[in-house]
């Protein structure tokens, strides 16, 4: 984009003072997974497929936000690729002039068949949960044994050639431990870069302690057994992880401390879930309905408006370690990665 270009984008502020400019779109709330840190292992409970946005649906808030100086999306679910078409969602996206990255989060379980469609219809970049190299860690904690179609997956989204390809691991105290200096190997074999999140309160089972976190500077202490890390200034500015590279130029880590020293002073995104509710923050006891204003024939100005007023009470941040935090009544699935 052209400094002109730049120039001319609005600027969309929150009641705090943030700059947003990222629109996280989940597709679905189902997925193929079992996740222990996401879903309950059985009876879950999915939404009617008639309350899922359809794709003009999706498609008409993109524009929507596109035009108040949002540029960034990314789509989550549940497992995204389990919607149906979803490359044809993403030309759709790329085809709005104002909309400069469209990213993925995804388990990669569907990627092999997928990859290449999908950076043809102009996803650019991926991010792929996978929290063990170790085969009965993983169908521990992902409750399936899919490990190796997991890691075809990543092989074939490199093959591709995506922009960027971010490892996302969930980080458990007496799980984890044994698993991030496989994962950094991993990464700077691979040019993958790895992302570290400590464990966060959004569990359908509701068993989160937190006892059970692997905290940041925890992680950090592992990797610096082996490796010198050097912080990157000012990664928090750009996204919600704390970034490192290695003293010796050989890729670089990311630690999300959600818990322990949460980045929610610059937070820069929104949320809508798969029925078309707007969240303010990923912890948000309140929803913003645009499904409803959509499906009652809303003007584009109708859905700026509910939005706007939506950011001017986005919250300060998530409370997650203050008396008063109340967890979201949706789990992590329904929700949106």
């Amino acid at each position: 984009m052209s400094e002109a270009t730049q120039k001319e984008r609005p600027i969309l502020i929150d009641g705090m003072g943030r700059k947003i400019v990222n629109l996280r779109i989940s597709v679905t709330d189902r997925c193929n997974f079992r996740c222990t840190y996401c879903m309950p292992a059985d009876n879950v409970e999915f939404m009617d497929r008639g309350e899922l946005l359809s794709f003009e649906e999706i498609t008409q808030v993109a524009r929507v936000v596109s035009k108040m100086g949002i540029y960034r999306l990314r789509l989550t679910g549940g497992e995204p690729l389990l919607r149906k078409d979803l490359p044809t969602l993403v030309k759709m996206l790329d085809e709005l002039e104002d909309i400069e990255d469209i990213a993925l989060t995804t388990n990669a379980f569907f990627l092999t068949d997928q990859a290449a469609a999908l950076r043809a219809a102009g996803l650019k970049r991926l991010n792929i949960s996978l929290d063990a190299l170790d085969k009965d860690k993983f169908t521990h904690v992902n409750r399936r044994d899919c490990l190796q179609q997991v890691l075809d997956g990543i092989a074939e989204s490199r093959k591709v050639g995506f922009d960027s390809i971010k490892i996302n691991a969930v980080a458990v105290k007496n799980f984890s431990e044994d698993e991030i200096l496989k994962l950094v190997e991993m990464g700077r074999e691979q040019d993958l870069e790895i992302r570290f999140i400590e464990f966060m309160p959004l569990d359908a089972d509701q068993t989160w302690e937190r006892d059970k976190v692997l905290f940041g500077h925890e992680i950090l202490d592992i990797i610096n057994q082996k490796y010198e890390l050097v912080p990157i200034k000012d990664s928090l500015e750009i996204g919600p992880a704390s970034e490192y590279s290695f003293s010796d130029g050989k890729g670089k880590i990311g630690i999300i401390t959600a818990v322990s020293n949460p980045f929610c002073d610059y937070c820069n995104r929104i949320r809508m879930t798969a029925d078309g509710k707007l969240r303010t923050c990923l912890f948000s006891t309140n929803e913003h309905n645009l499904k409803e204003l959509i499906r009652a024939g809303a003007t584009d100005s109708d859905i700026e408006q509910r939005i706007r007023a939506a950011l001017v009470s986005k919250e300060p941040g998530h409370k997650i370690n203050l008396d008063s935090f109340e967890r979201p009544v949706r789990a992590m699935h329904a929700i949106g990665g």
